[in-house]
Formats: C-alpha cells, sequence, structure tokens
C-alpha cells in the first residue's frame, strides 16, 4: 500500500513579461506576518531564513511596485492592503479549488494504489462538502472520496457508480419533510439503507463588525447588505431557500449577488474578505476564517446504501471506524458539528419520527 497519501494544493504563481516568477512561499510568509506580526516568526513558519524572508518581500515590492507590508516602530509588521488582497486572493482559490482538487487526488491516489497492489475492494463515497466526511478517508481501509452535490451523490448511487452517497436532512420535522420531498424521486425504488453520521448547525457568517446590523433572516432583505449565496444545486442552498419562505422572505428581496460559492469554506472566505457582508453556511467554516455566526437550523448529515452492501467487510469496517473514540473525539472538536449515533444504521421513516417526537 501507499505509506503515504498524495496531496494537491492550488496556489497563485505571479510571472512578468520578462520572465520574473515570484516564489509562491511567499503566501506562507504573508500569512504568518498576518498571525503573528513578526518577521522573525513568519519567515520560521515559512521555513525559510529571516534574509530570505526579506528578499522575498522586497522582490515583491519591486515585482508590483507596491510594498506588501507596513513596519510599525515598536508594533512589529502588519500587512499592506496589497498584502491583504493578495493573501485573501490565494485563500479563496484554495477555498473554492479545495474539493474538486480533493477529489481528484483521491482518485489518483486509488489509481496509484490499484497499480501497487492489483484489484482490490475500495469504498466509493460520493458526498456533499463538509467538515466531518472529509475526516473519513483516514479510516484503515481504502475509501475514494469524491465532493459533488447530494442530488448528484444519489443519482450516482442508483447508476452504482459509488457505494456510499450523502445527503443532508434538518432537525426541524416541516423542514426535514420539505427536504425529504425534493430527495424522494432520487431515493424510491431502491433498497436503501440510511447510516447515521453527524449533526450540524448552518446559519449566517459574517464579521464581527456588522453583528449589530445583521442579526436575523429578515436582515437580508434590507437592501444595503451584500450576501453570498452557495450554488443552486447544492443542499445547503436548498435549505436556505426553505428558510426564506419560512420567515416570508422572497429571494427577489436579496440584493443580487455576483456569483455562487461551491463550497462552505468558499463563503466564509468571500465573506471574510471584505466582498460580501454575509453568507450562510456551516459554523465550522465561520471558525475557521474567525467569523462571528447566527445559527439558524441543525441538520443531520447521513450516509446511504445499498442495502445489499452492508455486509461487505469493507462497509463494516467503516462503520466500526466511525464509532471509535478517537474519530468521535475528531468529529467533537470541529464547532457547530456533533457525533450522531455514529455508524448506527436506520432509515428515514424511524429518523423522521424521532425528530417529531423530539419537538
Amino acid at each position: 500500500m501507499l505509506s503515504k497519501k498524495l496531496n494537491i494544493v492550488p496556489t497563485w504563481r505571479f510571472y512578468r513579461d520578462d520572465g520574473e516568477l515570484l516564489d509562491p512561499v511567499l503566501f506562507v510568509l504573508l500569512g504568518g506576518l498576518r498571525e503573528t506580526g513578526k518577521l522573525t516568526h513568519a519567515a520560521s513558519r515559512a521555513n525559510i531564513s529571516y534574509r530570505h524572508a526579506w528578499n522575498l518581500l522586497n522582490r515583491a515590492e519591486a515585482f508590483f511596485g507596491m510594498a506588501l507590508v507596513e513596519m510599525r516602530r515598536g508594533h512589529g509588521t502588519r500587512l499592506s492592503p496589497l498584502g491583504e488582497k493578495l493573501l485573501w486572493a490565494e485563500q479563496r482559490v484554495r477555498a473554492r479549488l479545495g474539493p474538486q482538487i480533493d477529489s481528484m487526488a483521491s482518485e489518483l491516489n486509488h489509481q496509484l494504489q490499484q497499480l501497487l497492489d492489483g484489484a482490490h475492494p475500495v469504498l466509493r463515497l460520493h458526498a456533499s462538502h463538509g467538515y466531518a466526511v472529509a475526516l473519513l478517508p483516514d479510516f484503515p481501509g481504502e475509501l475514494d472520496l469524491r465532493y459533488c452535490s447530494s442530488v448528484e451523490a444519489l443519482e450516482a448511487l442508483r447508476r452504482d457508480e459509488c457505494d456510499l452517497a450523502s445527503l443532508h436532512l434538518p432537525v426541524q420535522t416541516q423542514l426535514a419533510e420539505q427536504v425529504m420531498a425534493v430527495y424522494r424521486p432520487y431515493l424510491s425504488g431502491q433498497n436503501l439503507n440510511v447510516i447515521r453520521f453527524v449533526t450540524r448547525r448552518q446559519g449566517l457568517m459574517l464579521r464581527h463588525e456588522d453583528r449589530d446590523r445583521i442579526r436575523a433572516m429578515k436582515d437580508l432583505a434590507r437592501g444595503d447588505i451584500r450576501f453570498i449565496p452557495r450554488n443552486e444545486r447544492s443542499g445547503t442552498r436548498m435549505l436556505f431557500d426553505l428558510l426564506l419562505a419560512e420567515h416570508g422572505i422572497n429571494e427577489t428581496d436579496i440584493p443580487d449577488a455576483r456569483h455562487e460559492e461551491f463550497t462552505h469554506t468558499a463563503v466564509a472566505a468571500y465573506v471574510a474578505a471584505g466582498m460580501a457582508d454575509a453568507g450562510f453556511g456551516v459554523e465550522a467554516a465561520a471558525t475557521q476564517f474567525g467569523l462571528d455566526f447566527v445559527p439558524l437550523a441543525t441538520e443531520h448529515y447521513l450516509l446511504v446504501c445499498q442495502a445489499e452492501r452492508l455486509a461487505q467487510e469493507n462497509m463494516q469496517a467503516l462503520l466500526t471506524y466511525m464509532a471509535s473514540k478517537g474519530f468521535l473525539a475528531e468529529v467533537a472538536a470541529l464547532n457547530g458539528y456533533a457525533p450522531d449515533h455514529c455508524g448506527e444504521v436506520t432509515t428515514f421513516e424511524a429518523l423522521l419520527a424521532e425528530n417529531a417526537g423530539s419537538v
């Protein structure tokens, strides 16, 4: 087996017509400066010398014609407006492309594994992006994780292109029934089992300075709030649209966004960069970018498989891993996430009845 799995990381590369190229380690250096305010600490984090760090900043200043940092006597170093813009651009690229690149890396690892070991059982999981599901590939077997929308995952499950698909279902009964009405056509005619996984909180993400003017859903319709939505086919967008209707807000009441984002992380990065005032997504994404969070809904994040696959050795190994103390501790460490009878098998009917009984 591969001793280490391969990872793919996107990064900016800046060229000039004369062939001048900036070292991508610049972004690690800028990130360290924003966090610590000290060039010595930032250079250490970037694994370069203090002298190299200074040379890199000077080259970048000559490259762009503007300084990337500002020196403050007695107060260390901080990023200039240009430095902030560059760092946010790099972080937004990682947030936006991360799931697609992770999917490509998973596919590559699977292909290399097959070359080294020959054909062997691999669990194929098609899932919507999330912080807890990203922990599953660490289980002792081999898991090929591809990110896509819940509808796309369920379509793949029906076509036998994956062994497991994900979907998320609100805990609140009325919302859950509306979501199930969307999913039922993709679930019908199959003998499916539901595997419980986690619950997660979704809500508004905003910068701390906007907390007083954005307190609830109704504030989004005031006309002065720049909102960044998720992509139209995502389960999170479906939940957001249902919450709008529940609060009596018409989608047209919210000022048009310039574009959509495809992950929770990308929405949070967009808001944190000051390009929008609010977005909707999971609390863990807000925490990652130091944003405030207004909780609006809790949902089950579930896995679905064909009933006959449940007895497979690798499937049982995954369920055992999901219920292990170490994995449960990792989930519990994610803000807004909680283990939800991890690895237990149930049905949609039983889950809906449980939700109704807890109201």
